[in-house]
């Protein structure tokens, strides 16, 4: 079936399995602005809420890149460069994402149908920012990072601080996290980026430099995850989470180096994945149990 056949191309375009990067982070919001486990109606509509976003982000993404796709080696074989997927099947793909992501953001809060304007802006701006600023990395951090904060947002109806400490300090840890290993993903592609002028810190500083700042961003990552577990007053198996996370940063830095990326794709996908569900299980028995 033709439909059938196009709805897996886009979702092989837009790497949905990735969602679990985030996902879990939207849930760590979530748990953490309910002191426990939310309604139901709340849970729900923030995984449509993330599902959408993601699928709004990545749209962007990809027609936005479709060209620099083109020419580099790694990504020519994607969907909307082969001819798999026609551009106009993206573009729908996207404005069914930002119509179901405000439905989400209306039945959630009125605070979050609010920000709503402005996370779009933000998920369709990003993959435009490494053409003109070395913060690209972090910017796509930044951007994943609005998960659990617009679920905090969701739940508690109000980001003020000081009440909403937890939420900004997973702002900080998910920026970091993602931020950092985007920066040894980058490393594939230093000529590439090179020859297309393209802002990516490996491009400029080479992947050595690359990899060290990653080091430094995760383990910045793992300090805030400690002072999260204070500001939420989680219990004991938080703490257990955090030093399994902390295990597997090391792991992932073990498995890259500057003249070896070999095991890149395990340390990408593969490590961050079992990162963010260890700290969702990890953060759910903690609050479920205090």
């Amino acid at each position: 079936m033709v439909w059938f056949r196009r709805a897996v191309s886009f979702l092989e375009l837009i790497k949905f399995e990735h969602t679990v990067f985030a996902l879990p982070f939207a849930y760590l919001g979530m748990l953490l602005a309910a002191d426990g486990w939310p309604s139901w109606h709340a849970f729900a509509w923030i995984t449509v809420a993330m599902a959408a976003a993601r699928t709004l982000a990545m749209s962007a993404n990809r027609l936005a890149d479709a060209a620099l796709d083109a020419r580099n080696p790694r990504t020519a074989g994607r969907p909307l460069v082969t001819g798999t997927i026609a551009p106009g099947t993206v573009w729908v793909g996207g404005a069914v994402s930002v119509t179901v992501l405000g439905l989400a953001a209306h039945e959630l809060s009125p605070l979050a149908f609010r920000l709503f304007p402005g996370a779009v802006v933000v998920l369709i701006g990003y993959p435009f920012t490494k053409r003109f600023t070395l913060l690209s990395h972090f910017i796509l951090g930044a951007t994943d990072a609005l998960a659990p904060l617009g679920a905090w947002a969701a739940i508690r109806g109000s980001l003020a601080l000081p009440q909403a400490w937890p939420a900004w300090l997973l702002f900080a840890i998910v920026t970091l996290w993602i931020g950092g290993f985007d920066l040894i993903y980058a490393c594939q592609d230093i000529d590439v980026d090179r020859r297309d002028g393209l802002y990516a810190v490996p491009a400029r500083f080479g992947a050595g430099f690359a990899l060290r700042l990653s080091a430094v961003c995760h383990a910045l990552t793992t300090v805030l995850l400690v002072l999260l577990g204070f500001a939420a007053r989680l219990a004991w198996p938080y703490a257990v989470g955090v030093g399994i996370a902390a295990l597997l940063l090391a792991y992932e830095h073990s498995l890259v180096r500057a003249d070896d990326l070999s095991r890149l794709d395990v340390a990408f996908f593969n490590v961050n994945g079992v990162i963010s569900l260890t700290l969702f299980a990890a953060t759910l028995a903690a609050v479920l149990i205090s």
